[in-house]
């Protein structure tokens, strides 16, 4: 592989560059794709970028691995105006934080010659464009690998490599249940904070308030600063999933409403509830939990085999290598 293309010079197209040069990986050239000239002449100032190009057309012809890394609802352009200039074998993927949708556009609109990996990195900020992008940014997350029904084993082995370089883990998983559970824990929050900040942004107390808010608002409220067009775009491509998570948390809410109403000790109980989730949740996240919360975590080959051959299938070739493991040792 000696030309990566990377579509889209934001926040983790600019850290995959970034992450990638880190990474030290000899011989390969890095091209950046971005219509905004600021934003490519920025990234290769960075030096998340060897070259520029502000056509994506013009970019992909020859490249081995092309990442898409634009807000959602553009991808399907993209992935028309490439899709006649792709290299046989070219492998594309994405790091979209919805799958579903991305992956029924990509078998629409990319030719049967290249390959489509789905991924999305569990990183980010709230703030975007290439100004905050950040070599470290995939250090120890988890990297979503969603691989497409035609995908080459081979293809999918080039994006663990990738997602490995990076320092990130690869972590196979479904279109459907990744939008399902990334909406409630990534794509709900978004939701939650533009609402708070549109409830309090409307009363006429916000310009008294607004003196009065410190750092729990500041927290509580900090993803209210995405970029409105992203927030768009997953919930437009997540749509289902978004109401579900929805329709909960409201529920939740009404209950804790009732309680307080009715039922304080009931309420108290239940904020202690929360409060020990959460605690529990935020010691995992320390190095050593980390490490030991993602030890039974199954080898990267270990998940592709899952997720090509099925979980029945991979468990008699796994009998299979033990027995003869078993008769090799007999005949030693």
């Amino acid at each position: 592989m000696d030309k990566i293309v990377i579509i889209g010079m934001g926040l983790i197209g600019g850290s995959l560059g970034l992450a990638l040069k880190a990474a030290n990986i000899r011989n390969v050239e890095i091209v950046g794709v971005d219509m905004d000239r600021d934003a490519v002449n920025t990234a290769k100032r960075k030096g998340a970028v060897g070259a520029t190009e502000r056509m994506p057309s013009v970019a992909v012809k020859g490249a081995q691995l092309v990442l898409v890394a634009t807000p959602i609802m553009a991808f399907p352009e993209i992935f028309q105006e490439i899709a006649p200039h792709l290299s046989e074998g070219a492998i594309v993927s994405d790091v979209g934080s919805t799958k579903e949708q991305v992956m029924k556009w990509a078998e629409m609109y990319l030719p049967p010659h290249v390959n489509f990996v789905g991924g999305h990195p569990m990183a980010g900020k709230e703030v975007a464009g290439i100004s905050g992008a950040d070599a470290a940014l995939f250090q120890q997350t988890l990297y979503c690998i969603v691989p497409s029904q035609n995908t080459s084993k081979s293809s999918v082995e080039v994006i663990i490599g990738l997602v490995s370089a990076i320092g990130a883990i690869p972590y196979f998983v479904s279109a459907d249940e990744h939008d399902v559970l990334v909406g409630g824990i990534s794509h709900l929050p978004l939701m939650l904070s533009a609402a708070l900040m549109a409830m309090v942004g409307r009363n006429p107390s916000w310009d008294e308030m607004s003196k009065l808010a410190s750092s729990g608002f500041r927290d509580t409220s900090r993803l209210a600063s995405s970029d409105p067009s992203l927030s768009l775009g997953i919930s437009l491509t997540n749509q289902q999933s978004m109401l579900h998570w929805l329709d909960e948390y409201l529920a939740v809410l009404r209950e804790y409403r009732k309680l307080l109403a009715e039922d304080v000790n009931m309420f108290a109980e239940e904020l202690s509830k929360a409060r020990d989730v959460r605690d529990h949740w935020l010691t995992t996240l320390s190095q050593g939990d980390r490490d030991r919360l993602f030890k039974d975590l199954p080898s990267a080959s270990e998940q592709m085999m899952e997720m090509f051959l099925g979980g029945r299938m991979s468990q008699l070739m796994r009998q299979q290598e033990d027995k003869l493991r078993e008769m090799e040792k007999k005949h030693r």
